[in-house]
């Protein structure tokens, strides 16, 4: 089996033809780090590889399936990344290069051949939620959750999934609000396939993959590509760029930047609870002048 940092796969133990694959940061909540969606992929590749599979199974370990991207160390040091550049002036073909990079990565879970399913319980949020809707299936407890908080400040998912997933009206709903939506919410508005009870999932989970790893693979790869044509046709690699390059934009413009000295000066935790709280998040020349005040005083502090 391949030997990964943030994740392992194998094959099931009592159904080898379902390959289980485990974020396992639970530390950090399977949070997005340098190397997940480059792993990610590659556990997707050896999967694909291996023509006993006929079915791919996602889950987080620990407390949940994955908080999104391990911003904190991001968002409250000074150091310089491709996706936060401030030392120099903003460059978006950089920053929209490695974005695009980790959508690829996530978009494996998408264009494999094999079936994919996401199994979320405890939360699947921000770019955990761009993992999770990169699959083919979702199936969550009933009292998981499911968002993108970050549409209010400083983030918008690369992957456009949730329209796709969703429909218009309703992803616009969770994308100008941030909410998240709990599996009973998902499984009804049929973002979900279904959701149950948590002591249920593993169960509910391995009954669908089992139905699946009985169809021959052949099978399975051509009812997905004539699904995912159809959403191809649709546009999701045009929504995709545009998201991508949204998304970079989100973390330079003075509200986002606003975000990041809120979040140097007081710390993430008190950054996310005000972005998360419904306050007005300061804009524009506000936001300009609360950048200089707190650059000010972190300029006086050294």
């Amino acid at each position: 089996m391949p030997d990964f940092s943030t994740l392992t796969i194998s094959q099931d133990a009592v159904e080898p033809r379902i390959a289980r694959l485990v974020l396992n940061r639970p530390d950090r909540f399977n949070a997005i780090n340098d190397e997940l969606p480059d792993e990610l992929r590659r556990a997707i590749e050896w999967a694909e590889d291996n023509d006993d599979i006929h079915v791919i199974v996602l889950e987080g370990a620990g407390k949940g399936f994955c908080g999104g991207y391990d911003l904190v160390a991001y968002a409250e040091s000074d150091i310089e990344h491709p996706c936060q550049q401030e030392s120099n002036p903003w460059d978006p073909m950089v920053d929209y290069r490695t974005m695009k990079r980790n959508t690829e990565n996530f978009m494996s879970l998408w264009k494999c051949s094999k079936p994919t399913i996401a199994k979320v319980h405890g939360a699947a949020v921000a770019g955990g939620s761009d993992i999770a809707l990169c699959c083919d299936l979702l199936i969550m407890a009933d009292d998981a959750r499911i968002g993108y908080m970050p549409t209010r400040v400083w983030g918008c998912p690369t992957t456009a999934m949730w329209t796709f997933r969703l429909g218009a009206v309703r992803a616009k709903q969770l994308m100008f609000t941030g909410d998240m939506i709990t599996g009973t919410q998902a499984a009804e508005w049929g973002l979900a396939n279904l959701s149950c009870p948590v002591e249920d999932l593993e169960a509910e989970t391995m009954k669908l993959a089992k139905r699946i790893a009985g169809v021959p693979r052949g099978h399975l790869a051509m009812h997905k590509i004539v699904v995912n044509q159809v959403m191809l046709a649709q546009g999701l690699e045009q929504a995709q760029m545009s998201a991508t390059v949204f998304d970079g934009i989100t973390r330079h413009n003075p509200e986002g930047m606003w975000f990041r000295r809120y979040a140097q000066s007081e710390g993430f935790k008190a950054a996310i609870e005000w972005r998360d709280s419904g306050r007005p998040i300061p804009q524009g020349e506000e936001a300009r002048r609360l950048i200089r005040e707190m650059e000010e005083t972190a300029a006086k502090q050294k």
